[in-house]
């Protein structure tokens, strides 16, 4: 039978497993890291890989879920903060996801990087666990008054979207996650023409 130090050796190991995993996957992408680089990494056998994760695909199933729970975690620990109006409440859950993006978290960057699409025996659950996220976005944008022929679906994809995309441009020092959430968020009321009281709190 395991004892409590076998089973505390073995989710250490796991959480090394995981973490160069992630590291991998966003430097070299998901197609491009084999198993190998993966073990080579955690100065393992490729064979033993297998202890902990059947495939590969389980292996980025297991870190998408881990980025999934930080980035809804810190998103979900910011809204508890802040007030009930519906434009303050989306920028603050834009300044959580920016943040998390924008602090160098791999794991964050997995999920927003690889594309269900680019694991085809893992992509109906990375699609479960991205739309399980992004339902907190949906909520946001139905408690917003919007002009009645906005699509709210495209808003909340585009607004998403220049999130996910903020990596690729963004320098240090010229902006902040908490500066951007509030220029992507001034940018959307003033589409709607909500140009009164545009700059929010804080």
């Amino acid at each position: 039978m395991p004892t409590l130090a076998t089973k505390t050796r073995s989710n250490n190991r796991r959480e090394l497993v995981l973490d160069a995993a992630a590291r991998l996957f966003v430097e070299k992408g998901f197609s491009g890291t084999s198993t190998r680089d993966i073990a080579k990494a955690t100065d393992m056998l490729p064979g033993s890989l297998y202890y902990h994760f059947q495939s590969k695909e389980d292996l980025l199933i297991a870190v998408f879920e881990e980025g999934v729970q930080r980035i809804s975690g810190c998103v979900d620990a910011a809204l508890k903060g802040c007030g009930q109006d519906p434009w303050e409440r989306l920028q603050t859950a834009c300044e959580a996801h920016l943040s998390m993006l924008l602090g160098g978290s791999n794991y964050a960057h997995v999920v927003v990087r690889i594309l269900p699409s680019d694991a085809p025996g893992a992509e109906q659950t990375l699609v479960r666990l991205r739309n399980e996220y992004e339902t907190r976005f949906i909520a946001l944008f139905d408690a917003l008054t919007l002009d009645a022929t906005t699509d709210r679906s495209i808003l909340r994809l585009m607004l998403i979207g220049a999130m996910n995309h903020a990596p690729v441009w963004y320098r240090q020092g010229r902006d902040t996650p908490k500066g951007l959430a509030q220029k992507f968020i001034n940018t959307l009321r003033c589409a709607q023409g909500d140009k009164q009281n545009m700059t929010l709190k804080g």
